[in-house]
C-alpha cells in the first residue's frame, strides 16, 4: 500500500503555533507528515537548526509515528522526490501568503513535470492567522512574552 507522505517545509524560525496548528489538522489527511527544516537563503536564522529540531521533535514527541523531522539544503522538491512524498503540505495565513504559494506552485509545476507532487493548502484557523516566526522573532528581539506564539515546547 502507497502510505500519503506529505513535506510540511518552513524555516520554523521558531516554531509557532500557526505551524502546530496546520500540522496536527493535516496529520488526518496523511500518514505521515516530514517537517523539513530547509535553509532559506534570504533568511538570518536566529536558532539552530539543531535548536529548531530539538523543539519540534519535543513538540510532536507523542506522535513521532506520523511525524518525521528532516533538514534539507536543496529545492523543496528535489527532497520530496528523495523522500518519496507525493504531497507538499503549506499553510496559508493571509491574502498575501496565497499570491506567494500561488506563484510557487506554478513553478513547481514547471519544475516537476515528471514527478507529480500535489500541493495540499490548509487556511490557518482563524484565531492562529496573524502568528508567523518574524513576528515571535521580533517579540523576542524586543523583551516581549513570546510564549503566547509558540508551543509550550519552545522556550529560550
Amino acid at each position: 500500500m502507497n502510505k500519503k507522505i506529505a513535506v510540511f517545509p518552513g524555516s520554523f524560525d521558531p516554531l509557532t503555533l500557526g505551524h502546530y496548528d496546520i500540522i496536527i489538522r493535516a496529520l488526518n489527511l496523511f500518514d505521515k507528515i516530514i517537517i523539513a527544516i530547509g535553509k532559506n537563503f534570504e533568511k538570518k536564522n536566529m536558532f539552530s537548526i539543531e535548536k529548531r529540531k530539538n523543539w519540534i521533535q519535543k513538540t510532536f514527541l507523542s506522535l513521532s509515528k506520523k511525524i518525521e523531522i528532516d533538514s534539507f539544503n536543496e529545492l523543496t522538491l528535489s527532497f520530496c522526490i528523495r523522500k518519496k512524498a507525493k504531497f507538499l503540505l503549506r499553510g496559508i495565513r493571509n491574502q498575501l501568503d496565497f499570491e506567494l504559494e500561488k506563484n510557487i506552485f506554478f513553478s513547481n509545476q514547471e519544475l516537476c513535470k515528471k514527478d507529480i507532487i500535489e500541493t495540499v493548502y490548509l487556511f490557518s484557523s482563524y484565531e492562529k492567522s496573524h502568528i508567523n516566526s518574524y513576528l515571535v522573532r521580533d517579540v523576542i528581539k524586543n523583551g516581549g512574552d513570546y510564549t503566547i506564539f509558540v508551543p509550550s515546547t519552545v522556550r529560550i
